[in-house]
C-alpha cells in the first residue's frame, strides 16, 4: 500500500482590474498568459500550441459518450483564432485561459508533497504574470486571487486528478469516495463569508465551493455541478487507467491543506481499488449534507447516514482514517505514514478545538484574522471590511496577500522552501513524463510545434510532423531519458535514438 500514484491540480485564479469592473476577462486572462510567456525561456523559440487530438472530454465514465452541448470544443480551440494565451511551461505545466480565468494545471507527480510544490510553484507563476503585466505598456494593474468565488454568484474551480487503476467498478468510487468528499472540507475547505451561492446570508463557512454543487454524480464542471465528476479522459492508456476528475474542492494556500487534501485523497482511492471499504459509512444526502457541513465552521453538525447512524464530519473522516490505518498497516511507506500521522493529528485537533488549526488550514487561519478584526472594530459578518479582508486573504501579491503576510511572520507552518518552489517553476518533476514535456520545451523550443499531457510533437524539417507518445506517465522520467538530452544537440538526434528503440 502506499499513497504514492500519478496526481495533480488545475486551478482557477479570480481576475480583476482596479478601477476597471467592466474589463473584459478573457482578455485581461489572455494578458496575464501572455505577460508570462514573455519569460526568456519560454520566449526564445516559437511558442508550442496545445494539441487537443486526443481529447474527449464528452466521455463518461458510466458507459456513454455525450453529443450534446454540455461541452463545446470550439472553446478550447479559440485560443488560436480570438488570441486567448496558452502556453507549455518547461516545469512540464500548463498556463492557459479557461473560459474566464487564467489557469495553471501542474505537470503530473507521484506523491503529495510535489503536489504541494508545484501548486505553489503555480501561485508564484501567477504573481510573476500579474506583475509582467502591470509593467507591460498598455495594460496596467490586474489582480488575481486564489480563490473560488466572486461572492456574486459565480465560481470557479480547483480541481484535481487522479490515475487509478480502469478495473475499479465506477459504481464503487461513487459509493465510497463521496463520504470522503463530503466530509475533507472540514481540513480542506478555504474558508468564506457568505451562505449560499450569491453569498446572500452573511455568515462564516468552511468551503468555498459547497454551495455550488447540486448533484451527485455527473459530467458537467460549471453548472449542476456534482460531487462525483464522471469526465473519462485519462491522457494515458485508456485500456488500463482511469483519471479521475476530482472538482468538488477549494484552492488553498496552506501548504499542510494541500497535502492532506490530497494525499487522504489518495489513500481513500487505493482503499477503493482494493475493496476495503464495506459501504457503512454512505450518507443519506450527500449534497445537503456537504452544504450543511460547510455551514457550521463549531464542526457539530450531524450528518445522517444511510444506516440511520449520524456522525459529525470529523467523526466519520476519523472512521475512515480508522479503516485506512488498519488497511495500511505497518509496511505502509514513509510517504504514506506522513499522511496518515498527519491525519490523525489534524482530526484529533478538530474534535477539540478548529482554532488550535490556525498555523495549518486556511478555514482556521482566516477565521481567526476575522474574528480578530470583528471585535476590535465591532463589526457583524455582513460588514463590506470583512469582505474585503476575506479577498484579501487570497491575493497571490506576496506584499498584499494576507495568507502570505502570515507566512512571513512565522504564523503559517509550512513544508516547502522558498527556493524549492522558485525551482519547480522551471524545472519539471523527475519521476514523471512531465520531464520529458519539460525538457523536450526547455532544450527544443523551436523545434516542438506542440504538446499536450499525452504527446508532444516536432517539427524537425522532415516530410512531416512527428509526434512522441507518452500513454505511460511514469515513463520518460530523468532515469529513463535524462541522458539522451545531456548528448542529444537537437530534437533530430533525440528522435533518432527514440525511434531506434
Amino acid at each position: 500500500m502506499t499513497v504514492r500514484r500519478i496526481m495533480g491540480t488545475e486551478i482557477e485564479y479570480g481576475i480583476s482590474v482596479p478601477g476597471q469592473p467592466g474589463a473584459n476577462p478573457m482578455v485581461t486572462s489572455s494578458q496575464i498568459v501572455n505577460a508570462y510567456a514573455a519569460r526568456p525561456e519560454l520566449s526564445k523559440g516559437g511558442r508550442a500550441r496545445w494539441d487537443y487530438e486526443e481529447e474527449t472530454p464528452l466521455r463518461d465514465a458510466r458507459g456513454f459518450t455525450y453529443t450534446g452541448a454540455l461541452y463545446d470544443p470550439a472553446e478550447n480551440l479559440a485560443d488560436e483564432d480570438s488570441g486567448l494565451a496558452n502556453v507549455i511551461l518547461t516545469n512540464g505545466a500548463r498556463l492557459y485561459v479557461d473560459h474566464a480565468h487564467p489557469e495553471y494545471s501542474t505537470p503530473e507527480v507521484t506523491n503529495p508533497r510535489e503536489v504541494v510544490l508545484f501548486d505553489k510553484a503555480g501561485e508564484l507563476t501567477m504573481a510573476e504574470a500579474a506583475l509582467r503585466a502591470a509593467h507591460t505598456p498598455g495594460i496596467g494593474p490586474i489582480n488575481l486571487y486564489k480563490n473560488n468565488t466572486d461572492n456574486k454568484g459565480a465560481s470557479y474551480g480547483a480541481h484535481e486528478n487522479y490515475l487509478m487503476s480502469r478495473q475499479t467498478p465506477f459504481a464503487d468510487i461513487v459509493a465510497h469516495f463521496t463520504p470522503f468528499l463530503v466530509t475533507r472540507q472540514v481540513f480542506a475547505g478555504a474558508g468564506r463569508i457568505g451562505i449560499g451561492q450569491d453569498a446572500s446570508e452573511h455568515r462564516y463557512q468552511i468551503s468555498q465551493r459547497a454551495d455550488f454543487f447540486e448533484v451527485e454524480v455527473g459530467l458537467e464542471t460549471t453548472l449542476k455541478r456534482p460531487i462525483i465528476n464522471t469526465r473519462d479522459e485519462p491522457h494515458a492508456d485508456a485500456e488500463r487507467y482511469r483519471r479521475l476528475h476530482v472538482i468538488i474542492g477549494d484552492a488553498n494556500l496552506a501548504e499542510h491543506a494541500t497535502f492532506l487534501k490530497v494525499g487522504t485523497a489518495s489513500i481513500v482511492l487505493a482503499m477503493i481499488e482494493s475493496g476495503a471499504f464495506d459501504g457503512s459509512l454512505g450518507i443519506a444526502e450527500p449534497v445537503s449534507e456537504l452544504r450543511a457541513v460547510s455551514h457550521d465552521p463549531t464542526l457539530a453538525h450531524k450528518i445522517e447516514l444511510r444506516n440511520g447512524k449520524r456522525l459529525t464530519a470529523v467523526e466519520l473522516q476519523m472512521s475512515i482514517l480508522e479503516q485506512a490505518e488498519a488497511y495500511c498497516g505497518a509496511d505502509a511507506d514513509p510517504d504514506t505514514r506522513e499522511v496518515l500521522d498527519q491525519w490523525a493529528y489534524v482530526l484529533d485537533a478538530l474534535a477539540r478545538d478548529p482554532m488550535e488549526l490556525a498555523d495549518m488550514l486556511d478555514w482556521p487561519a482566516k477565521l481567526s484574522l476575522l474574528d480578530r478584526y470583528r471585535e476590535r472594530e465591532n463589526l457583524d459578518w455582513g460588514a463590506s471590511k470583512l469582505q474585503a479582508i476575506d479577498l484579501q486573504y487570497h491575493d497571490v501579491r506576496p506584499e498584499k496577500g494576507l495568507y502570505h503576510r502570515l507566512v512571513a511572520r512565522g504564523k503559517m507552518k509550512r513544508l516547502l522552501t522558498d527556493t524549492e518552489i522558485i525551482n519547480a517553476m522551471t524545472e519539471p518533476p523527475s519521476d514523471t513524463r512531465a520531464f520529458f514535456r519539460g525538457r523536450c520545451l526547455s532544450r527544443y523550443p523551436s523545434e516542438v510545434v506542440a504538446a499536450s499531457w499525452d504527446s508532444v510533437i516536432f517539427d524537425v524539417g522532415a516530410d512531416s510532423l512527428v509526434r512522441v507518445p507518452m500513454m505511460e506517465p511514469e515513463k520518460g522520467t530523468k532515469a529513463h531519458v535524462g541522458e539522451l538530452f545531456e548528448r542529444c544537440e537537437a530534437a533530430k538526434d533525440l528522435l533518432d535514438v527514440i525511434t531506434a528503440d
